[in-house]
């Protein structure tokens, strides 16, 4: 890379091959030096190169025997997947509660995190994946991606999930049958995504072909993004929760479902100091009433204890 070249956020998702809403992220968090000139980012390429090569050596090496068993997750880290601001929140509470714990965020969807969970890759994990079989929310996943393993799940709160829309709803786009209309063009999320998840299920129920939707192919990795480019009318509908329409203008939101948003770790690592920790700050009156403070969110069971696999 020269070292007189700069990106846009956008030249560096597409660099990088992630969403331009994850490098704000990276940039808010300090993750990825950059720089602005009047309302616009920029990020200079040595940056750019010092991020990459610092991920690389940040990576597990792949022998064979560290691709056959994973080492340990070191006692004084929480590695947390999941892209909900709630955890950023659980994140800063933690961190002045036990400052020696170091806490990663890792912004991926609900199976994904289970898959690290499974892996050892991390070791608490979020989710919100309904099943159309039972009408349940997590638990046939859990017991699915965790074979052998005891977990334990508690609930971090409820979400509204459904269509973000264009303004007043031009389109009039009400029901998941809509989807399927030749006028109507979808920005889909990312497999293995709650929303992805809840989209499928939905016209598995409904027995809709999923090639009759426009758009079903072209992916976002947010709930944000998927709002964001529905704002800027380059798709007619997209699904996500309520939260993420509070904060986009020039969308509606069309509610479709009520959905658990739980936090899964490992049974045996109940007991630990930083996961006691992580219990009680979900349980106390700060952590409830600065989420309740945000909207959005339906904190009536948060920090119960949903099951016990």
């Amino acid at each position: 890379m020269s070292d007189t070249t700069s990106y846009t956020p956008t030249e560096v998702a597409k660099i990088l091959k992630i969403s331009r809403f994850t490098v704000y992220e990276m940039i808010k968090r300090g993750d990825l030096a950059a720089y602005h000139i009047g309302r616009k980012v920029r990020v200079e390429a040595p940056d750019l190169e010092v991020y990459i090569q610092k991920s690389k050596k940040n990576k597990l090496p792949q022998s064979p025997a560290s691709v056959q068993q994973p080492p340990e997750i070191d006692q004084n880290y929480l590695i947390i997947c999941g892209q909900d601001i709630l955890l950023d929140i659980l994140t800063r509470h933690l961190e002045k509660a036990m400052p020696h714990v170091r806490c990663f965020r890792n912004h991926s969807g609900s199976i994904d995190g289970l898959l690290a969970l499974y892996r050892g890759t991390a070791n608490v994990v979020t989710a919100h994946l309904w099943d159309s079989d039972t009408d349940t929310y997590n638990t046939p996943y859990i017991r699915r991606f965790l074979p052998g393993h005891r977990a334990l799940v508690y609930n971090l709160a409820y979400r509204n999930a459904g269509f973000y829309v264009a303004k007043g709803n031009p389109k009039s786009i009400n029901t998941w049958n809509d989807l399927i209309r030749p006028d109507v063009t979808l920005i889909n999320r990312e497999r293995g995504s709650g929303a992805r998840v809840l989209l499928d299920e939905m016209l598995h129920v409904l027995d809709l072909d999923y090639r009759q939707i426009n758009g079903y192919t072209r992916e976002e990795m947010t709930h944000l993004a998927v709002a964001s480019t529905v704002a800027r009318g380059e798709a007619d509908v997209g699904i996500g929760i309520e939260k993420a329409a509070l904060q986009v203008s020039d969308i509606d939101f069309i509610f479709q479902k009520k959905e658990r948003y739980d936090i899964v770790f490992h049974k045996e690592d109940a007991d630990k100091p930083h996961f006691q920790a992580l219990l009680s700050i979900i349980r106390s009156d700060i952590f409830h009433n600065e989420v309740a403070g945000m909207g959005g969110y339906d904190l009536s069971q948060t920090g119960q204890l949903m099951g016990n696999m």
